[in-house]
């Protein structure tokens, strides 16, 4: 069942705009998760996740090479796009500096785990800050800013054509267009490196050259022509969709901010975000990321950490009146579905 604290009455949710900032100090909750310990590194918890993706990632080899040329590679390719996700998680964590004190030695982690799944690192970083400085909000979230996707009534009003179409439809098409995720990511990252649109161009496109070479060197030696294609088309379309579905409920249908409105840190992430809740094979599966409040409020305090934040969280916007949303990992995707669902209702009554 779906919990949210109580909001504030002029805080609609769903489709709607947030409305006035009311209770609650960032400050007082920033001193609370401080004196706990929080933002300390935990450098012991992110060896072992090293390993265990150094350990996942010798399984998708050996699998790879031991099965040679047989469609039962189709497993490996699978697995690989799990693998594949687990490793962007490593870089989203470095992205936000949670690893290490450092710039640097977080960058090289970060850059290391981009050319392995073959994102640009430096592009993602800047567009995910954005995100993070802007969430839901209609004119600056580059999140929401999905050509075929609309998140709300005024962005569904602007598409039209085979766009428009989509939009229409989106709630069903949705899932099937997270497999093509993998495939956005990659050519967002060739592009923002030739356009030299990331800190390090040269540096970036060298990566993604190495990726790309090493990755279909290997699948079309190892495997059939058709094999080799299937198996990537399995791969990607997996890594996309098992990040799609990690990043989905965070903030999907959960309320928008209008273009030109502007909160305060506290209340434009707790009132724009989403909590999954589960044990801890949820918060493996989706790398931290079901702490989606937590994450947002504090970016650099380490995964780890997130699990043992989220109580003082809650209590502090329980005690404030200030909405905190958190449900199941299903119930949050339904959710989804119902305001994408919800939102393209205008262009399918125009249909």
């Amino acid at each position: 069942m779906t919990t949210i604290l109580p909001l504030p009455s002029s805080t609609p949710t769903g489709d709607e705009t947030a409305g006035p900032p009311q209770g609650g100090d960032f400050s007082e909750l920033s001193t609370t998760i401080k004196q706990a310990g929080l933002l300390q590194r935990r450098r012991g918890s992110y060896v072992a996740m090293f390993a265990i993706n150094a350990g996942l990632v010798a399984v998708a080899v050996t699998m790879f090479t031991i099965l040679g040329a047989s469609w039962w590679q189709l497993l490996t390719a699978v697995f690989a796009g799990v693998v594949s996700t687990q490793l962007a998680y490593i870089g989203h964590d470095a992205g936000h500096r949670q690893i290490f004190r450092t710039k640097r030695a977080n960058d090289v982690v970060g850059h290391l785990h981009g050319a392995l799944v073959g994102m640009s690192f430096g592009a993602w970083v800047g567009k995910h800050n954005e995100h993070h400085a802007h969430p839901n909000h209609e004119d600056v979230d580059p999140d929401i800013d999905i050509p075929l996707l609309a998140f709300s009534r005024a962005q569904a009003a602007g598409r039209t054509g085979l766009a428009g179409w989509v939009v229409a439809h989106q709630a069903l098409m949705f899932f099937p267009l997270l497999l093509l995720e993998g495939w956005n990511l990659h050519v967002a990252a060739a592009q923002a490196a030739w356009r030299r649109e990331v800190p390090a161009p040269r540096l970036e496109m060298g990566l993604l050259v190495a990726h790309v070479l090493g990755y279909l060197t290997a699948v079309f030696w190892m495997l059939t022509p058709l094999q080799a294609v299937v198996f990537i088309v399995v791969h990607q379309g997996v890594w996309g969709l098992y990040m799609g579905l990690a990043f989905a409920p965070n903030h999907k249908g959960m309320p928008m901010i209008a273009p030109g409105q502007r909160l305060d840190h506290l209340h434009k992430q707790v009132l724009t975000s989403r909590n999954v809740r589960g044990g801890r094979v949820v918060d493996y599966a989706l790398g931290g990321l079901n702490y989606q409040i937590e994450h947002h409020l504090f970016p650099r305090m380490p995964r780890p950490n997130l699990r043992r934040a989220q109580p003082l969280v809650r209590a502090y916007c329980e005690a404030h009146g200030l909405g905190y949303a958190q449900t199941t990992a299903i119930r949050s995707y339904g959710q989804v579905l119902a305001h994408l669902h919800t939102v393209g209702a205008g262009l399918r009554g125009a249909a």
